[in-house]
């Protein structure tokens, strides 16, 4: 177990930045996590705006907005379910959590991985965390950042509070991601300074990467999309096949018709 001052003095003390400060004037973020974790509605706190719409995302959604003097695009992706293994996500929701990468080109800045306060973060959900984070690759975890929704929930209780009484799993997660984390209460949109304060640890954190963003391995981005070219090509091919089954049905109906209206003449 991690004691409250431990967790406080690790997230202070985090390494310092190699450049002295980064101003990202565009800034790229990708929102990741389970089901229901609030990924939709931290995009909307984020920008201000009511435009994720919060129900079940199948594909990536891209919206921008102008965030405390900084330009800020912010990709949605399809959630997963929270103590599943990555086995169980649909492939195509796999694929979509891939190709995300590619809506904000030359890649992200920053991942946020979503998490309730007020729901428990188990050893089987830390598994499935790891396993989906794996889609990608190691490098990713130096440019993640934990981001606790639905802060409002949270009362008196302290964020590092609720990281050392979850326990292991939890604690585990924030120091995979170099004890880095971040509350955001979704029904505030008055307070400001909590996405302020969020983009400048996204700032810090590109520091501590030498100015770096996230980037997919392009081959990884090659196979998925060639893919996912396939299996649209396969769905046009059916879909064809079906019009051409319907037509052809269709025409032996008529046929079958006008034979039933001769032979009663």
């Amino acid at each position: 177990h991690k004691s409250i001052e431990s967790l406080q003095k690790a997230f202070i003390n985090q390494p310092e930045p190699r450049l002295k400060h980064v101003h990202i004037p565009k800034m790229r973020m990708i929102m990741l996590g389970f089901r229901r974790s609030g990924k939709s509605s931290a995009g909307n706190t984020i920008l201000s705006m009511v435009t994720f719409i919060s129900k079940r995302t199948s594909t990536c959604v891209r919206r921008q907005g102008e965030v405390d003097g900084r330009h800020v695009t912010i990709v949605d992706t399809p959630g997963w379910w929270k103590s599943l293994p990555v086995a169980d996500t649909p492939e195509l929701d796999k694929e979509e959590i891939l190709l995300s990468m590619s809506l904000c080109p030359p890649g992200p800045h920053v991942l946020l991985l979503t998490l309730r306060v007020d729901m428990s973060f188990t050893a089987a959900e830390k598994k499935s965390v790891e396993e989906h984070m794996q889609l990608h690759d190691e490098r990713v975890w130096a440019h993640t950042i934990v981001l606790f929704t639905h802060g409002d929930c949270l009362g008196d209780v302290t964020v590092e509070e609720l990281i050392e009484s979850e326990g292991e799993a939890l604690q585990w997660l924030v120091e995979k991601c170099g004890n880095r984390y971040h509350v955001l209460n979704d029904e505030n949109w008055n307070d400001g300074s909590q996405v302020t304060e969020l983009l400048e640890k996204i700032e810090k954190m590109v520091a501590q990467n030498r100015g770096h963003y996230y980037e997919i391995d392009l081959k990884t981005l090659k196979e998925v999309k060639q893919k996912r070219k396939a299996v649209e090509r396969k769905a046009k091919a059916r879909a064809k096949k079906q019009r051409q089954m319907r037509k052809m049905d269709s025409t032996m109906k008529g046929k079958i018709l006008v034979l039933h209206k001769f032979e009663t003449i």
